[in-house]
């Protein structure tokens, strides 16, 4: 199958799987069609579906990430020693885990197509990531607490898995708890990253955008949080930082030297 022909046969299928979908039309337009998919994606409740389904929809998004152009930590040059610094798309980077900045219901974004890093991984992931999610919340009986972390297999991402983390709101002003929330996040994933034989973690600017930390004391908080673990530990788990953002690329070179 063409990646038209699967894209077509995935928003059919999604389609046919809700009653107020059926009067719904594909759009021609292929950009469209990606956008129509990945909004599909997004509402989507965690719930089984065919093996028919899971095999075109692995091949689609992996080809689409392969298009998009995958960056191997290998082929990256430290800031520091086992410090990466990257500008990029997180979904395309592999490497042992990267760090999704979740929020308490841990079952990724549902707002169609949003801007947020939980919505995209969990787009380029596939379904399998929700339901891999749902059944650990599932188990857990209640939200996931700010600061601490969990992990998934990646599936469809070029990464081995992936560590969910709550980071803290700043609803108005920035309190120390809210720092300490914040370092905790970064504890919290790289300890679980260990645990899990993990060499690799890509954080992204936890908190950052949506949550409104400041960008600047949250890198902060990430640098000081990451050195100080290994140097109390003495890992030598390689760490990128990831940021989309040039505001935070810059303010990372800066304290990265």
């Amino acid at each position: 199958m063409t990646q038209e022909e699967r894209r077509v046969y995935l928003i059919k299928a999604l389609l046919a799987e809700e009653a107020q979908y059926q009067n719904m039309e594909i759009p021609a337009d292929m950009q469209q069609q990606k956008r129509f998919l990945r909004a599909l994606f997004n509402v989507r409740m965690p719930k089984p579906v065919s093996e028919p389904f899971l095999e075109i929809q692995d091949a689609y998004l992996q080809e689409e990430t392969r298009q998009k152009g995958i960056t191997d930590i290998a082929d990256l040059t430290p800031m520091q020693e086992g410090i990466y610094l990257w500008q990029g798309d997180i979904t395309t980077l592999r490497c042992g885990a990267i760090v999704n900045a979740a929020n308490s219901q841990m079952l990724g974004c549902f707002c169609p197509n949003h801007g947020c890093i939980d919505n995209a991984i969990h787009t380029y992931a596939g379904i399998q990531l929700r339901a891999a999610c749902a059944e650990l919340m599932e188990k857990q009986g209640h939200e996931e607490e700010t600061g601490r972390a969990k992990i998934t297999p990646a599936f469809n991402l070029p990464c081995d898995y992936v560590l969910h983390t709550v980071g803290p709101i700043v609803s108005s002003w920035l309190t120390g708890k809210d720092k300490n929330l914040l370092a905790s996040c970064y504890r919290s994933c790289l300890e679980l990253a260990e645990k899990n034989g993990i060499h690799s973690v890509a954080f992204c600017c936890i908190s950052t955008g949506e949550f409104h930390f400041p960008n600047d004391k949250a890198a902060q908080i990430a640098v000081d949080m990451v050195k100080e673990y290994k140097e109390q530990t003495n890992s030598e788990i390689e760490v990128i930082f990831n940021v989309f953002k040039n505001i935070d690329l810059q303010i990372y070179r800066r304290l990265l030297g």
